[in-house]
């Protein structure tokens, strides 16, 4: 993995930056637009944790997290874990992603959590394999019509 790779807040100064971050066209329809999460963000801020991956300082994707959402909204079910991800095609392929996951997991455990959960949208070209890779269990639940995963923190090497 990139060493270089390194998480940056959102801000005035990089927001375009952000919104620039686009995925292939093909994977259009697994993966909202950054812009699309940060007004999600922008109304959510509780929950709600976007961040631009740079590798030095070049922008090669973009992650948002949920922390702590009442997942069902009957106040009993709290989960975090990763939201979206979006990263460059020319940086596809190379640790990026799986940078994004590692620093979700890190903030999540930093915070007290033991799991990250996750959610795709199912179809040839999408994600799950991805993430079944990095050891995320399907929970047989849905969210929006996706596929709900899970990863238990003390299954996954954060170094």
């Amino acid at each position: 993995m990139n060493e270089s790779l390194r998480l940056a807040p959102i801000t005035p100064a990089n927001v375009e930056m952000a919104i620039a971050v686009k995925v292939r066209p093909d994977q259009e329809r697994f993966v909202s637009p950054v812009v699309k999460s940060l007004a999600e963000a922008y109304v959510q801020p509780q929950v709600a944790w976007p961040r631009l991956i740079l590798d030095g300082d070049r922008p090669v994707g973009f992650l948002m997290a949920f922390l702590d959402i009442d997942w069902n909204g009957k106040g009993v079910d709290f989960r975090s874990g990763l939201w979206r991800l979006n990263v460059i095609p020319e940086a596809q392929g190379q640790g990026v992603g799986r940078f994004a996951v590692r620093a979700v997991a890190a903030e999540v455990k930093r915070r007290g959590g033991g799991q990250i959960y996750v959610t795709w949208e199912p179809g040839e070209g999408g994600p799950e394999d991805f993430y079944r890779k990095l050891g995320f269990q399907l929970t047989g639940e849905e969210s929006g019509g996706q596929r709900v995963g899970v990863l238990d923190l003390t299954e996954l090497d954060l170094r």
